[in-house]
């Protein structure tokens, strides 16, 4: 089944290039069924390819999907037009009394950059206690990750002294869990952080189940016992050429960064890159929409908090 966004949203066009299957909302108007609400706070500076990263992958569950697209910081933007975010973001007092089935909340440049110096970090701590009210299950990356666990956990920061940039292999801890269902033993992803988040920290100071980590990455995926929060600390969005941009970007800026490891072809930046860890992302997204969203939300969602009625 589709997702349904508005029709003059970039990504029709995008997604629809790459055969993906995408429904404008005025053709699901005349469809009589209940779609899931999914909110996105979209905190990446580039918001268009951000977009087009996070529908590919929510196109591809068999269930159809309402998208609304969040932003929180109402500065002016350097890397996505104004006209762009006033048609087609609402902002948080447009939404607050409202109730969705899913939320998103992307990662951000922020990995070195303390929580207090975050222009918006009041409405992020707003959203994410909103959230428990207000969404069945939300979903966490990368820097959002640090956010979840300072917010709701009361973690500390931990950050690493080299940057965490390549595609890194990661064990699976739960073979039968929900959230793995179909994963291989061993799975790539991307990763592009300062942040640190060792396993045994996961372990000792939060009730959260881990699924999957590596000795490299430490803890990669992990969620709540009731399904209502669920954390990667990965990039399984990311395109093919998104950490190259991300290396061209920071060597360009003088600060001499290590090749992304197991990204390029022999080691070698002049070669294009393959899609390593894209089957993953595709499962591990309709892992979530099924099982930790669609099986547990209710029908109307008025019911998620009754004083709404």
């Amino acid at each position: 089944m589709p997702i349904r966004i508005p029709d003059e949203l970039p990504a029709v066009n995008f997604l629809r290039h790459e055969n993906v299957f995408v429904m404008t909302s005025s053709r699901a108007h005349v469809q009589e069924i209940r779609p899931l609400k999914v909110l996105i706070l979209n905190l990446m500076p580039k918001k268009i390819e951000t977009e087009n990263q996070f529908l590919r992958l929510l196109s591809n569950s068999p269930l159809q999907i309402d998208i609304q697209l969040l932003r929180i910081d109402s500065r002016e933007s350097h890397n996505t037009s104004n006209e762009h975010l006033n048609t087609f973001y609402c902002n948080f007092d447009d939404i607050r009394n409202d109730n969705f089935d899913g939320l998103i909340v992307t990662g951000a440049p922020l990995g070195l950059v303390d929580f207090n110096d975050v222009a918006y970090w009041s409405q992020i701590q707003c959203i994410l206690h909103w959230s428990k009210e207000h969404v069945t299950s939300t979903l966490f990356l990368c820097w959002a990750v640090q956010a979840a666990l300072k917010i709701l956990y009361g973690l500390s920061k931990k950050t690493r002294k080299k940057k965490l940039l390549g595609v890194y292999e990661h064990n699976i801890l739960r073979p039968h869990a929900l959230l793995t269902r179909g994963f291989d033993d061993h799975f790539l992803a991307p990763h592009s952080r300062y942040a640190d988040f060792p396993s045994q920290l996961i372990y000792d100071y939060t009730d959260l189940e881990l699924f999957a980590d590596s000795e490299i990455t430490g803890a990669y995926l992990m969620a709540s016992k009731d399904k209502r929060l669920v954390l990667v600390t990965g990039h399984p969005e990311y395109d093919a050429t998104t950490l190259l941009t991300e290396y061209n970007r920071d060597r360009d800026a003088g600060l001499q960064p290590e090749v992304p490891f197991n990204y390029f072809p022999e080691n070698n930046p002049n070669l294009l890159p393959n899609v390593t860890w894209r089957s993953h992302g595709n499962l591990l997204f309709c892992n979530w929409l099924n099982y930790y969203v669609y099986q547990i939300t209710p029908f109307d969602l008025r019911h998620m908090n009754p004083t709404l009625e």
